[in-house]
């Protein structure tokens, strides 16, 4: 999305009015009545309204309790907004190529669990800048939602929002790549990782290690939990 057309409130509803989703795809059926719960709720419909994108809520749930591996990410973006359906972007690439898994694989509500710090998109500024996750929707619903994953056996936290709630004191002070880099702390149960917004490709350059030695064993932890999950069901 060109953020050029974020120059002014009233150009960038201009915008949104014309946007239109290249793929939308329904919400999937899980018979959850805290996703339906979720689904319901409106707590930051004035926020959303404020925005330069003067949006309404569209909680993108993506979890059941059979989820063995857990991806705890920031908010959806705009095209995840539309679509409805958790990273449909090129970052949404960048995280699977990453992770080693196909589309099918990733979708798999049985396997992985998406449920990032704020379920719907935030809108942008007037500048076009993101604005952060609404920090009540993980007030609200994030511990509930955890405690319907009982069985998972890896997660990865992406960003600094993830990071700070999940690790607490363990999100250390130097911020993201601090923590990214002291991921032997964590692992084999949880790996933090970087956004794989196109954003932090000049991060991974300056940060080599982390393709090189993080994830790789996050692949294995991940081929572990996968592959014990199928072999003993």
């Amino acid at each position: 999305m060109s953020l050029q057309a974020f120059g002014s409130g009233v150009a960038a509803r201009g915008f949104w009015r014309q946007s239109k989703p290249p793929m939308l795809f329904a919400m999937p059926d899980i018979e959850e009545p805290l996703v339906r719960d979720i689904s319901a709720c409106r707590l930051c419909a004035a926020d959303f309204a404020a925005a330069a994108t003067a949006h309404e809520p569209r909680p993108v749930i993506w979890f059941r309790p059979a989820a063995r591996v857990l991806i705890a990410g920031q908010a959806p973006g705009l095209r995840v907004h539309e679509s409805g359906r958790p990273f449909t972007d090129p970052s949404g690439d960048r995280l699977r190529a990453w992770l080693g898994l196909d589309d099918a694989t990733f979708y798999d509500l049985d396997k992985v669990a998406i449920v990032p710090m704020a379920f719907c998109f935030p809108g942008y500024d007037a500048k076009g800048s993101d604005l952060p996750p609404q920090p009540r929707c993980a007030a609200t619903w994030r511990q509930r939602v955890l405690a319907r994953l009982p069985r998972l056996g890896v997660t990865f936290l992406v960003g600094g929002y993830a990071q700070k709630w999940h690790l607490g004191a363990g999100a250390v002070r130097g911020g993201v790549t601090a923590t990214v880099a002291r991921w032997r702390d964590h692992a084999p149960l949880t790996f933090p990782l970087p956004h794989p917004s196109w954003r932090n490709t000049a991060w991974l350059k300056r940060n080599p290690w982390f393709e090189a030695e993080l994830l790789p064993e996050a692949r294995t932890r991940l081929r572990e939990v996968l592959d014990h999950d199928r072999n003993d069901p």
